[in-house]
């Protein structure tokens, strides 16, 4: 009897363990993120770089002006070209004068603009792009 109980439950075990197989599809890691930099000052935004490929970017902004500023990273209309892409439009919370913040998008190719909320500065523009490299074979990637 004892003989019998242990062999159903080894093969039970064997049955659960069997069925732990999954067929999913591996889905490539978007690439890594990029920083580019904002600084806001009396007259203009300057960003740097203003030429990347497609991804996740992350806009670290400084604002070197005497007043708070808002800053908007917005989508530039491209009209007859269908984009696989929804459009942008994204605003930072007030940044205090000398002060920093971060804004995360994930640009598609094409053009945005960074502005300020208010638009009392000159903004700058961004031109992305074909997609940056996967981050699949990078160790140490989220």
């Amino acid at each position: 009897m004892r003989t019998v109980s242990l062999s159903l439950l080894a093969a039970a075990a064997l049955g659960i363990a069997g069925c732990g197989g999954s067929n999913y599809k591996n889905q490539p890691r978007p690439a890594t993120p990029i920083d580019v930099g904002a600084a806001i000052n009396q007259k203009r935004i300057t960003v740097s770089p203003t030429n990347f490929g497609a991804g996740p970017v992350v806009l670290i902004i400084t604002n070197q002006s005497t007043v708070s500023q808002d800053v908007r990273v917005r989508s530039e209309p491209n009209p007859g070209v269908q984009s696989k892409c929804p459009p942008v439009d994204q605003t930072t919370g007030p940044i205090n004068p000398q002060d920093t913040a971060e804004l995360k998008v994930d640009l598609c190719e094409g053009a945005y603009n960074v502005r300020t909320a208010a638009n009392t500065v000159k903004g700058a523009r961004l031109v992305v792009g074909t997609p940056r490299t996967s981050a699949q074979n990078q160790v140490l990637q989220p």
